[in-house]
């Protein structure tokens, strides 16, 4: 890019940078007419903003054509470098500003469907309430995507499983949910309030394909009891897999708040697997290098509430595995 002089920072970052916002504007509205109406200026002096803009460049930017202007070489070189240039600066300006004053921002919370399923809805309307200057950005995938996410700081708070020793030392735990057998309505297995692991054996199950966390747990749980589990279709889809439990009597393994509306609603069945349990970690973990401080705290001081909330009625319990 153009060489600049070293200027002092100050707040209002976007300001200094006025000169890329001109050359931005014209490059994507590709006239000077249209760019002064959208900067609220006049063409005669965006003409001498962009000139100036040249000679400090050494270089044309535009090409001027009867129907406004087209970039030249130079101009399409630049123009990806400026344009995240100028999305860095404002973001970095909203997010000194939100330090200054209330909570605000775009946060970016990455978790798990039977995770997202549960806290989102809570999430969203406390974050209204209290913190409406807050955006909230939800990604949902599977355990391998959210880790992915997280290497590659494309979110702010992770929200997902950790299975005994997979416990990272940056993790925040906020729960421990144990594992259920989840079957159709009537079901005479399901109908208990607890079932031996051995019990699994040969039924008909409708599971996560690997890599999955749950599966790899379930998987080394099987052969450690000697048993073999039955996989008679594989699906990741959390939906699919409790609708097919409920229509084709089918079996899944799922935590307890994952299907906490369906045995509210009487179409599925859930029984504590036992001897051995089958425990997992809820885990919060976050990403340093992304998104206003501020906010980010926010979230994530009410995503524990609801978590603590869930857990007095009795969707998981707080405190480590055992």
């Amino acid at each position: 890019m153009c060489a600049t002089k070293t200027t002092t920072l100050e707040i209002n970052l976007t300001a200094d940078l006025q000169k890329w916002r001109v050359f931005l504007a014209i490059a994507e509205l590709g006239s000077l007419t249209r760019a002064a109406l959208f900067l609220d200026s006049n063409q005669s002096l965006l003409s001498r903003q962009l000139n100036a803009l040249e000679r400090e460049c050494k270089s044309r930017l535009f090409t001027r054509t009867g129907r406004g202007v087209e970039m030249s070489d130079m101009g399409k070189r630049i123009f990806p470098q400026v344009k995240a240039l100028l999305e860095d600066a404002e973001k970095l300006e909203h997010d000194i500003r939100s330090e200054i004053h209330e909570p605000a921002g775009r946060v970016t919370v990455g978790m798990l469907p039977s995770i997202g399923s549960t806290i989102v809805g809570r999430l969203f309307i406390t974050l209204r309430e209290r913190y409406p200057n807050i955006q909230l950005k939800i990604l949902e995938g599977s355990s391998g995507q959210v880790d992915e996410w997280l290497a590659n700081a494309r979110v702010d708070i992770a929200i997902l499983y950790r299975y005994g020793a997979a416990a990272m030392p940056q993790d925040q735990s906020l729960a421990t949910v144990e594992s259920y057998l989840i079957g159709h309505k009537g079901d005479r297995l399901t109908a208990a309030p607890e079932i031996a692991f051995k019990e699994l054996q040969g039924l008909p199950f409708i599971l996560p394909s690997a890599p999955n966390g749950l599966r790899t747990a379930l998987d080394a749980m099987a052969r450690q009891e000697h048993i073999a589990l039955n996989p008679v279709i594989e699906a990741d889809s959390l939906p699919l897999q409790k609708s097919l439990v409920s229509s084709e009597h089918l079996y899944t393994v799922l935590p307890l708040h994952a299907v906490w509306t369906e045995i509210n609603a009487g179409s599925v069945q859930a029984s504590r697997i036992v001897s051995p349990s089958l425990q997992r970690s809820v885990a919060m973990v976050f990403t340093k290098t992304k998104g206003p401080a501020k906010a980010v705290s926010a979230v994530a001081q009410q995503i524990q509430q609801i978590v603590d909330e869930m857990a007095r009625n009795g969707m998981w319990r707080l405190g480590p595995m055992v």
